[in-house]
C-alpha cells in the first residue's frame, strides 16, 4: 500500500509539473495585487499605502479595491502617454461610450414614441370623479404640538374641541384668514394651506379619503391624522385648474407609457434567467471584472442581455445613485426586475436602431473632442503628460519608468492626505482595459489587506504607548470586602 500510494503522488507531481494552467493557479499570484503591461504593485506595496496611509480609511477589501483600481488606471494613463498614445481610436471610444450614448438615444426614442401615447386630456369632469386619483385641497391644521402621534387622548380631545371651533367660523370667503391665525403647519399662513394638486398616495390614508369624499369646493369636519386635527377644502376644478392640469397630464401620459412598455415586454418576450440575480451581485463587487464577461442574465425575441451589456448600462447610472451598492443589498427579487428593466433597455435599443434614431456626426465628433480633451486633462493633473516626460526622458522605455514612477510618487501623496486623487471616468476606463493588458489578482488583495492591518495595529499600539499619562487621579481599587482602599 505505501509504494502504490508514493507512487501515486509521484506520477500526480509529474502530471502537475506538465500542466502549467493548474500550475498558474495553484501559485495565485500571491505576491502580487496587480499588474498594468510591465508595471507591478505589489503585496507589500499596497499593504504599506494602505496600512500606512494618514487618512484612516477603512482597511478592508472594498478600500483595497478603490485603490488597486486607481493603480491599475494612472499607470495605463502612463503608459500611454510614455509612448505617445493619445487614445483617440473613435472606434474604441465609441465602444466605451455605448452607456452614455444608449441613454441619450434610448430618451431621445421614448421622447418620439410618447408623442403617440393617447392619454386622457384633463376637464372639469376628470377632475370632479378624482379620474388618476389627482386631487386638490387646501387645510388647516391644529397640529400635535411634540410631533407626530404624540398627543394624548386628553390632549387630542382638547385639539379636536378647537378645530370644532375653527371649523364653525370658516367659510370659502375667510379660509385664507383662518390659516394664518389657526394653522400650526410651517410656512402655511404664506400660502394659505394651499397644497396645489397631488396623487392621492402622495397623502396619508386618512387625509387624502377625507379630500376624495368631499364634493369639489366643501369644507371639511375635522379630520383626525398622526400629524393632528386638519379642515379640509376640497377645491372646486376653477381654483384648482392651473395645479390640476399639468399633473394630470403627466399622470395620463405616465399610465400611457405604462401601457407601452408593457407590449414592449410582451412582444420582446424577456425571459430573466433563474442565475441573474447572483451575476449582478457578482458584477456589482467587480465592475471592471466584469466588463468583458459574457454569460447570458437574459433573453429576448432577437437578442440576450450580457453581463458586460448589463455593466454597461449600470456604470451609466449617477455615481450618487450608489446602484452597485443597493443592487448588492437588495433582494433577489428586486434585482431581477433591475435586470429585466435593463433588457427592456436593450430592446427598446434595437427598436430606436429601427426608427432611425443615432447620434449625428456632429455629435459623434463632439463626443470624441471631449474624450481626447479628457485624457490630456488627466495626464496634466497626473503630471505625466507627453512633455512633461519628454523634458526628462528620451527613449520610450525611459518615459514609461519615469511615467511610473511619477504615479507612485503621487499615489503616496493622496494616501498621505497631501493630494486628491484625479477621477478617471468610465469610458476611459474601458479604451485603457481594451488597449492595454492588466490583471488583479484577489488573493494578493487579500494578503495586501492583512498586511495593512498589521501595521495599523502596530501604528495604533505605538500611538497608545506614547500618549501622556492621565493627571487625574484614579478611584482605588476595592478590597476583598468591598470597601475602597485609599
Amino acid at each position: 500500500m505505501k509504494i502504490r500510494s508514493f507512487a501515486a503522488l509521484a506520477l500526480s507531481l509529474v502530471t502537475l509539473s506538465g500542466c502549467d494552467g493548474l500550475k498558474e493557479a495553484l501559485t495565485a499570484h500571491v505576491d502580487v495585487v496587480a499588474r498594468a503591461e510591465g508595471q507591478e504593485l505589489s503585496v507589500n506595496r499596497l499593504g504599506d499605502l494602505l496600512g500606512n496611509s494618514r487618512l484612516q480609511i477603512p482597511i478592508n477589501r472594498e478600500t483595497a479595491g478603490i485603490v488597486t483600481d486607481i493603480w491599475v488606471s494612472y499607470q495605463m494613463l502612463a503608459l500611454a502617454a510614455a509612448r505617445g498614445d493619445s487614445l483617440s481610436d473613435t472606434t474604441a471610444i465609441d465602444e466605451a461610450a455605448k452607456g452614455i450614448t444608449g441613454n441619450v438615444r434610448l430618451r431621445r426614442f421614448m421622447e418620439e414614441a410618447g408623442k403617440g401615447f393617447s392619454g386622457d386630456s384633463a376637464s372639469e369632469a376628470t377632475y370632479n370623479q378624482a379620474q388618476g386619483g389627482i386631487l386638490a385641497a387646501r387645510h388647516i391644521l391644529i397640529g400635535f404640538p411634540a410631533g407626530p402621534g404624540s398627543a394624548s387622548a386628553t390632549q387630542k380631545d382638547s385639539l379636536r374641541r378647537r378645530a370644532e371651533q375653527v371649523r364653525a367660523g370658516l367659510t370659502n370667503a375667510n379660509f385664507a384668514e383662518m390659516v394664518r391665525r389657526h394653522s400650526t403647519e410651517p410656512g402655511a399662513g404664506q400660502r394659505g394651506g394651499d397644497l396645489g394638486a397631488f396623487a392621492r398616495d402622495e397623502m396619508v390614508k386618512p387625509f387624502s379619503d377625507a379630500v376624495a369624499a368631499l364634493r369639489p369646493g366643501e369644507i371639511s369636519a375635522p379630520v383626525e391624522t398622526e400629524y393632528g386635527w386638519h379642515i379640509i377644502q376640497r377645491y372646486g376644478y376653477a381654483a384648482a385648474k392651473a395645479a390640476y392640469d399639468p399633473v394630470f397630464a403627466q399622470r395620463s401620459g405616465q399610465r400611457a407609457e405604462s401601457v407601452y412598455v408593457a407590449k414592449v415586454d410582451a412582444d420582446a418576450n424577456i425571459q430573466v434567467r433563474s442565475n441573474a440575480p447572483a451575476l449582478a451581485k457578482a458584477a456589482a463587487r467587480d465592475i471592471a471584472g466584469h466588463r468583458r464577461k459574457g454569460e447570458v442574465m437574459a433573453t429576448f425575441r432577437n437578442g440576450d442581455l450580457t453581463v458586460a451589456e448589463f455593466v454597461r448600462w449600470v456604470e451609466a447610472f449617477p455615481p450618487q445613485m450608489r446602484i452597485t451598492g443597493q443592487m448588492a443589498q437588495a433582494p433577489d427579487s428586486i434585482v431581477r426586475q433591475f435586470v429585466k428593466s435593463i433588457a427592456r433597455n436593450e430592446v427598446l435599443l434595437l427598436l430606436a436602431d429601427s426608427a432611425g434614431v443615432q447620434l449625428d456626426p456632429d455629435e459623434r465628433a463632439q463626443l470624441h473632442g471631449e474624450f481626447r480633451t479628457l485624457v490630456t486633462g488627466l495626464w496634466e493633473q497626473l503630471g505625466i503628460a507627453p512633455a512633461m516626460l519628454a523634458d526628462s526622458a528620451r527613449s520610450v522605455p525611459e518615459r514609461e519608468r519615469l511615467a511610473a514612477s511619477r504615479v507612485e510618487a503621487l499615489l503616496d501623496r493622496i494616501m498621505a492626505g497631501q493630494a486628491q486623487p484625479a477621477s478617471v471616468p468610465v469610458p476611459v476606463q474601458m479604451v485603457l482595459g481594451a488597449k492595454y493588458d492588466s490583471k488583479i489578482h484577489a488573493a494578493g488583495m487579500d494578503r495586501a489587506v492583512e498586511r495593512a492591518r498589521k501595521l495599523r495595529n502596530v501604528a495604533d499600539s505605538s500611538r497608545a504607548a506614547n500618549q501622556p499619562a492621565s493627571q487625574v487621579p484614579l478611584p482605588a481599587a476595592p478590597d476583598s470586602a468591598g470597601a475602597r482602599r485609599p
